[in-house]
This record gives structure tokens, sequence and C-alpha cells, in this order.
């Protein structure tokens, strides 16, 4: 039985709820530093902030686990979604040499761009919900590990429900970011295969507040479908404007980058019919999930887990697990960590590549209905009830 599972074992059989701190022992413990970084400010923050408990519940689990031989402390720091600033605590966390490994990143320019500090340093890390194929197979770093998929994966099964569905043509919009412009290399790619056709192809920045003239170019070419690659911000003021210029019988297709209930916050109604596409399952049907949600309520955190949560857990407890076996070494972390595989969380199994990648092989779809992200498959819009923007 894995570590994972054993703590759930442990955690039921003994009835134990809520628990914050360390189940109190005869001797103190080794007390040893890990790491956190993601987006705790600005656009991106639901997903950070989801993010950050997630890999704090595994912390906390881990403490009151009277078998584990070490005491763990989290320190978490803000990449506020921005490369430089990410660099900025990349190097911060690395250069603490009592900090052991990391879980790192939901934005994928700022993971990209802090690749370089975590090799230079030697810190490994494990990134939780950067989704740009290059974070892990630009460079062949030994330090950088990944639990969660990548936008090839994504964007593959987004062009071929859409086909399915019977839309022909796409205006794509995309962020001018790393993670924006992978998203629409990808979705290109994976279009033509099922012969779809872009009509037109637009890049705006991440600060971008009026999209009028891009949408008012949209119009003019009446494309079926609007392909957004980009993050939740960026997202909300497009759909809205949408609206604003008559394109509601527009299909609004977004990527992982949306799949936040910040986005249905932020549009009401209008967010209605949008679609994302995540890596594995829902949580609440992973191994383990059930009983991830029922920690996490317990903890009474303030914010959701989201869409990525599931995988912060999973990469902070791995890290856990690996400290555990080998002690409070880098490079025996890391040799450990880059073996990895068969590993069951509440992601699935994880196994790492010779480029430390976990492969994703199961997307799930995500459709707004009612106010909320609904599994596609088990949504009124899949069953024929209800049609989509533009469908016929």
């Amino acid at each position: 039985m894995n570590r994972f599972l054993s703590l759930a074992t442990a955690f039921i059989c003994a009835g134990v709820l809520g628990v914050t701190g360390v189940v109190s022992s005869s001797h103190a413990k080794e007390k040893i530093k890990v790491g956190f970084i993601g987006p705790l400010t600005g656009g991106t923050s639901a997903n950070g902030l989801g993010g950050r408990n997630s890999a704090d519940l595994a912390v906390r689990l881990r403490n009151a686990d009277a078998e584990a031989k070490y005491e763990y402390e989290m320190v978490a720091l803000d990449d506020e979604c921005k490369p430089n600033v990410g660099v900025q605590q990349a190097t911060k966390l690395a250069a603490d040499k009592e900090i052991i490994a990391a879980a790192t990143h939901y934005c994928s320019a700022v993971a990209i761009a802090t690749v370089d500090v975590y090799h230079k340093f030697g810190l490994p890390v494990i990134v939780w919900g950067a989704v740009l194929p290059d974070i892990t197979y630009r460079n062949k770093y030994a330090e950088v590990h990944r639990v969660n998929g990548t936008m090839i994966n994504q964007n593959e099964r987004n062009a071929e429900l859409l086909s399915s569905l019977g839309y022909k043509t796409f205006a794509v919009i995309h962020d001018t970011t790393d993670y924006g412009k992978g998203h629409n290399k990808y979705f290109s790619e994976a279009l033509a295969k099922h012969g779809g056709k872009i009509v037109g192809t637009f890049g705006v920045t991440s600060d971008q507040q009026d999209f009028s003239a891009e949408l008012t170019q949209i119009k003019s070419l009446n494309p079926q479908t609007i392909y957004f690659g980009g993050l939740t911000p960026i997202g909300v003021r497009i759909r809205g404007q949408m609206d604003k210029l008559g394109l509601n019988n527009v299909l609004f297709d977004g990527t992982s980058g949306i799949k936040s209930d910040s986005y249905i916050d932020g549009l009401g109604k209008l967010a209605e019919g949008s679609l994302s596409f995540i890596e594995g399952a829902p949580t609440e049907r992973l191994p383990g999930g059930k009983f991830f949600l029922e920690k996490y309520n317990d903890q009474n955190y303030p914010n959701p887990p989201e869409a990525y949560g599931g995988f912060a857990f999973a990469a902070m407890n791995l890290i856990l697990d690996t400290i555990e076996q080998v002690g409070s070494d880098r490079k025996k972390v890391q040799a450990t960590l880059n073996k990895v595989k068969d590993r069951d969380s509440i992601v699935g199994k994880i196994t790492f590549d010779d480029h430390g990648q976990n492969t994703v092989a199961l997307i799930t779809s995500f459709v707004v209905q009612d106010g909320k992200w609904v599994v596609w498959e088990d949504s009124e819009y899949a069953s024929g009830k209800r049609k989509l923007p533009g469908q016929k």
C-alpha cells in the first residue's frame, strides 16, 4: 500500500478530523523545510491559493502521522504569475539550503522562466499546474519534474471534441506569453488533423483591457468558435466584450487556463456554455479524491482547491514520501524522484519519463452549465437537451 493510501487508512481508522498540528511523540523530530510557489495574488490567485492550501494539507497530514520520521515546514512564496517575480522567488527558495524540495508554479510563463534557477542551485522541484511542454522537454534538467500533463494532450482532445460536434471554422485569440503561443501552436496542429479551419489568429497582451478591435474583425470573419489560449482574467474580459458586440452565437472554447470558479464569478450567466479541458479526472473521481476533499474541507480553508489542487497535493505528497525514504539531501531526493514509476496518488499513477514528465493520458472536458463547471459527458449539452452557441 502506498504512503498516501496508508495515511488515508490511518486517519479513517483513528477518526482524526480537522488536523492542524503535529501528533505528540516522546522525542522531537528533525524539522525539514519544503517549498511551494504559485500565484497567491493577482488575477490567477484563486488557482494559486487552492494549490497552496492543497500542498499545505499534505504537510499537515504528514505532520499528524506518528510514523513520519520528520516534522515538515512549508515555505510558500508568491510568483504573482509574472516571470520576473517568479525568477526572484525561485532564486530565494533555491538559495535556501534548508529547503530540500518544492512544489512549484501554476503559470507556464513563470515555470519556463525558472527552470534554469532550479538546475543551477540543484533544487528538485515538481511542477503542479503549468502545462507548457517546454518546461520539461526543452532541457533535460534532472531537477525538474511535473505531475500534471501538458497542453499537447488538452488541445488534441479539444480539437477532437469540437470537430465531432460539427464546428468547422475557428478564430484564435491567445496571449503573447509562451503559454499562449504554445496553445496556439498545439491547437492549430491538432485542428488541422480534423479538417478544421482557422480564419484568423490574434495575439493579445496579458494586461490588455479592450478587445473591441480584435472582436470586431473576428465578427467580420464569421467563425463558429472563438478558441482562447490564455488565463482567466483575459478570458473574462474577452467573453464579456463578445456579448457587447453581439457575438453570443459564437462558442467560447477555452483551455485549462479558464477552469476556475472565478471565471464563472466574473461572468455570471455569460459563462454558460463555455468549454475547458483539464488533465486527469475531476478531483472527486480520482483515487483518494473523496478523502482529499474531506480533509481539505476539514481545515476550513477560505478558498476551494480549484482544478489543480489535487496535483499540488500529489506533488507535495510525493516530495514528502521521498524525503521520508532518503532523508534531507537534495541530490538523493532528486535521484529518487527521477526513478518514480507507477506510484499511486490521488491523480492516478505517476511515472516520470527521462525528462521528468508524468504521462497523463486522460483529459476531462468541462462545460459551464447553470453556473457550474460540469463534466462534458454528464452535461445536458452532451445529451442533446441543450445546444451550445452556434450548434445546429
